[in-house]
């Protein structure tokens, strides 16, 4: 791609739609722009897309994969008066969804909605007090009837989105995206890619956008299988501890300060051998870079590295704010030093160092 933007990639692949179960618009876009970079690009039965480049095709296998769905909701049934109900794709907090606007993606196109509930000025003061519960909840999609709501082509089943217009802040390094979760690891995969070329690695590289991360590392557990890497890295949001209320001990890391490095989460310790690499490789790079666990959440690596006999891996993230709502921001150095980071580390991950790393 001669005239690549990035910008352009970000706005693109965060716009895209693409809940859990229904990637294939964000597949689409993700594939368009990893091919140029890529010696062969195919997808695993589930749906998630892989991209091979070559440096030496007897080399280590090299898995750097982010995931392409995002959270979101599915219909489940509309009621006589043409309201639709819901299930949750992926976690959802209820006090970030009331009066959302949402698409409803149909065969027959796009539906507008808006998350509704009963209106507070009818609650009992003790009712107001407590979050509506999202089994309370309901889409209005301006239908007056079950038949119209199915005229404009809802059906159960169809995938509901967030909405949300990627916008570059006042500070233009911060950027404000739904799906940034994770579609910064698919950008990360990418640019990744694009910076090896006319790069010698001693390895072959697969820049990975796997499906169903959110609904327990689905995708990642088909596309590992397939590849039978040796090394894994996935590449995901992390936690922001730098708005208000937030204290160093619930989470310390902020946006800006370099990638995460993630020592444990609840689907992986990270393989230590891996991890000593990558601090000293940022180390000598002077590339900045912050710790982190999150005790109650997982990524893709938590199923690569259970692959076969064994895949030592470490999660890359990014720190950012507001995950798992319509709109979330994260910095783009965080995102420039991530890729520099896991080039240089793949610069490095030939036979011999692979094979020193799997006894740490």
């Amino acid at each position: 791609m001669a005239n690549f933007d990035q910008l352009t990639m970000l706005k693109e692949l965060t716009d895209a739609r693409g809940i859990s179960g229904n990637e294939k618009e964000a597949r689409e876009v993700m594939q368009k722009w990893i091919t140029p970079y890529a010696d062969d690009v195919y997808t695993d039965n589930l749906g998630s897309l892989i991209a091979e480049k070559n440096g030496d095709v007897d080399g280590p296998k090299i898995m750097v994969a982010g995931h392409l769905d995002e959270v979101g909701f599915m219909v489940t049934r509309i009621d006589d008066k043409g309201f639709v109900y819901f299930q949750t794709i992926g976690g959802w907090w209820s006090q970030v969804m009331l009066a959302q606007r949402v698409t409803i993606t149909t065969k027959k196109g796009d539906v507008t909605g808006i998350i509704g509930s009963k209106p507070p000025h009818i609650l009992s003061a003790e009712a107001r007090k407590k979050p509506v519960e999202i089994k309370d909840m309901f889409i209005d999609i301006g239908a007056s009837s079950k038949r119209e709501a199915l005229e404009f082509g809802v059906t159960p089943g169809d995938s509901i989105v967030p909405y949300f217009e990627f916008t570059q802040m006042k500070n233009e390094k911060l950027l404000l995206a739904k799906a940034w979760d994770n579609r910064i690891g698919c950008a990360i995969a990418i640019e990744v890619l694009r910076r090896l070329e006319g790069e010698n690695h001693p390895n072959k590289v697969y820049g990975v956008a796997t499906v169903q991360e959110e609904v327990g590392l689905r995708g990642a557990k088909t596309s590992a299988n397939m590849i039978e890497p040796d090394i894994g890295f996935g590449v995901d949001v992390g936690i922001a501890g730098d708005t208000p209320g937030v204290s160093d001990k619930d989470a310390d890391n902020k946006i800006g300060e370099g990638p995460q490095i993630v020592l444990y989460d609840a689907s992986m310790i990270a393989h230590k051998g891996l991890r000593d690499l990558v601090v000293k490789t940022a180390d000598e790079h002077n590339i900045p870079y912050q710790y982190t666990q999150v005790p109650g959440g997982g990524t893709d690596s938590g199923s690569i590295h259970l692959t076969a006999n064994g895949v030592p891996s470490l999660s890359i993230t990014i720190a950012t704010r507001y995950i798992h709502t319509h709109a979330a921001i994260l910095h783009k150095d965080d995102f420039e030093n991530a890729v520099q980071l896991i080039v240089e580390v793949i610069k490095k991950l030939d036979k011999e160092t692979v094979e020193t790393l799997t006894f740490e």
